[in-house]
C-alpha cells in the first residue's frame, strides 16, 4: 500500500479480510463512531445494520479512508489490512481505495461510454494488459456482459439504474481488489434489480470479501454470511452492540438491544 508494498498475499496467515481495532471516528467536535472492534472474515459477505445515524456508513468509509476525504474528518485506532495500519503515514490511500473499492448508494456511472467505464479506471490504475479482455471479463463478473456487449460505445448512463449499478460493480472489480464496499447499493433499485444484486454478491463473493451496509434486514438476513449491528448512545455517537453469524443474530440474538431492533420494537 506504500510504494514498496505491492503484494497482496496477507503478511501474516488468517482468516480475516480486514480488522478494526478502537475505531474511532470523528467530523469536526462531532464523536461518530466509537471504540470499534471489528474482524471481517475473508471471503464472506458481511452486512452492517442499524438505525439512521448509527455510524454504519462511517465505519464503511473508514475501511478505505473514504471518511480522509471530508475536510474535518479525524480517525484514530486502527484498520488493518493484510496486517498493515491502513493509516499509518507511510500508506497511499488511493491504493488502499484500489484494493478495497467501494459502490455507493447511487449507481454513479462516469460520463463515459460502458466501455470506457471500466477502461478508464484500469488504464488510471496503470493496467497495461489486453483492455478488451479486462472489459468484457470486468463485465461477465458484474453480469453484465450479454446485456451490454453490442453496445459498449453507448454511454453508462443509457442503462437502466440496476444495470449501472452492476456497471459500478464492473468497474471495481476491473482494478482487482481484495475487498468491496457496498454502501446501500439496492436502495435506489426496484425489487426486481435488488433481487439481480443480491445474486450478484452471492457469486462475487467466491472472489472477494463483502461488506454491505443495508437498512433492509431482509436483505441482510438473505445474503449475509455475518452481521454487524450498530447503534448510537445519548450522544448520537455510534457504537458496536453485537456482530456473529447472521443465523444466530436474526435468530438467537444475545443482546436485548439486538432483539428488539430485529423485531421491529425500536429503530
Amino acid at each position: 500500500m506504500c510504494a514498496a508494498q505491492t503484494s497482496t498475499q496477507p503478511a501474516v496467515k488468517d482468516n480475516y479480510a480486514i480488522e478494526a481495532r478502537d475505531l474511532n471516528v470523528f467530523y469536526g467536535n462531532f464523536h461518530a463512531v466509537k471504540n470499534i472492534n471489528l474482524r471481517i472474515e475473508r471471503q464472506k459477505i458481511t452486512a452492517l445494520i442499524g438505525p439512521s445515524g448509527c455510524g454504519k456508513s462511517t465505519v464503511l468509509r473508514a475501511f478505505n479512508r473514504m471518511n480522509d476525504l471530508v475536510p474535518v474528518a479525524r480517525t484514530t485506532g486502527q484498520v488493518l489490512f493484510h496486517g498493515k495500519n491502513i493509516y499509518d503515514p507511510d500508506v497511499d490511500a488511493v491504493e488502499v481505495r484500489r484494493r478495497i473499492g467501494m459502490v455507493f448508494q447511487k449507481p454513479n456511472p462516469f460520463p463515459k461510454s460502458i466501455y470506457e467505464n471500466i477502461a478508464w479506471g484500469a488504464r488510471i490504475n496503470g493496467f497495461k494488459g489486453n483492455m478488451d479482455l479486462l472489459v468484457e471479463e470486468s463485465l461477465r463478473g458484474a453480469a453484465l456482459w450479454d446485456e451490454v456487449k453490442d453496445k459498449l460505445k453507448q454511454s453508462g448512463y443509457s442503462l437502466s439504474g440496476g444495470q449501472q449499478q452492476r456497471l459500478c460493480i464492473a468497474r471495481a472489480i476491473a482494478v482487482k481488489p481484495d475487498i468491496i464496499l457496498m454502501d446501500e447499493p439496492c436502495s435506489a433499485l426496484d425489487p426486481i434489480a435488488t433481487l439481480r444484486i443480491e445474486e450478484l454478491m452471492r457469486e462475487l463473493v467466491e472472489q472477494y470479501t463483502i461488506i454491505i451496509v443495508t437498512h433492509n434486514m431482509q436483505q441482510a438476513s438473505r445474503v449475509a454470511d455475518y452481521t454487524a449491528f450498530f447503534m448510537v448512545d445519548d450522544a448520537r455517537t455510534g457504537f458496536l452492540v453485537e456482530y456473529g453469524e447472521s443465523d444466530q443474530i436474526f435468530t438467537k440474538p444475545k443482546d436485548r438491544r439486538t432483539e428488539d431492533y430485529i423485531t421491529g420494537r425500536f429503530g
